[in-house]
């Protein structure tokens, strides 16, 4: 009798440490973060591409809202699409990331200058043309580009982007963020 009520103090105890048919094991791999696509929000918003810090070749979209402006530091020639977003999202591109946006680890690869553009909108997709030399930048400054470029034309950045500059060509070629 004795035995049996030792036995069953016992048995919630090892019950306990059996942990229930629950066994250990090690840290499992899941791959990277979770990727969701940014829209922006009517007219007034645009989404541009800054390289993360945490990651070297990274982009991560960041939506800017801004009001309607006909000025920029691009000239453009235009064919289909709306001229105005194309060309605000590249001279917001050029501009950098805000101050906000370099204290959450956002940076860009490409020049910080005032750079002169075009843009030509057509079925063959998107044809940049800069004041500035292109076929030295690194490969995350030119998905930079492209990515900006192919997104204020279509919301899967589908667009195959040629961007030309002063020493050459670079693409045609497709965002991979």
């Amino acid at each position: 009798m004795r035995s049996r009520r030792a036995l069953g103090a016992l048995l919630p105890l090892v019950l306990l440490a059996a942990g229930c048919g629950i066994r250990a094991t090690e840290v499992v791999e899941a791959g990277e973060p979770a990727l969701v696509q940014v829209a922006p929000a009517g007219d007034l918003g645009t989404v541009l591409y800054f390289v993360s810090s945490s990651t070297a070749a990274r982009l991560m979209p960041v939506v800017r809202y801004a009001a309607p402006s006909g000025e920029g530091t691009g000239s453009g020639t235009y064919g289909e699409g709306p001229p105005a977003g194309a060309i605000r999202a590249l001279d917001l591109l050029f501009d950098g990331p805000t101050g906000a946006e370099r204290a959450a680890g956002l940076r860009s690869e490409l020049p910080n200058d005032q750079v002169k553009m075009g843009i030509e909108l057509s079925a063959q997709g998107v044809q940049v043309t800069l004041d500035t030399p292109v076929t030295g930048l690194s490969e995350p400054a030119r998905q930079q580009l492209f990515c900006t470029a192919a997104q204020a034309r279509t919301a899967d950045r589908s667009e195959a982007v040629t961007v030309t500059g002063t020493d050459g060509v670079i693409g045609p070629a497709r965002c991979t963020a």
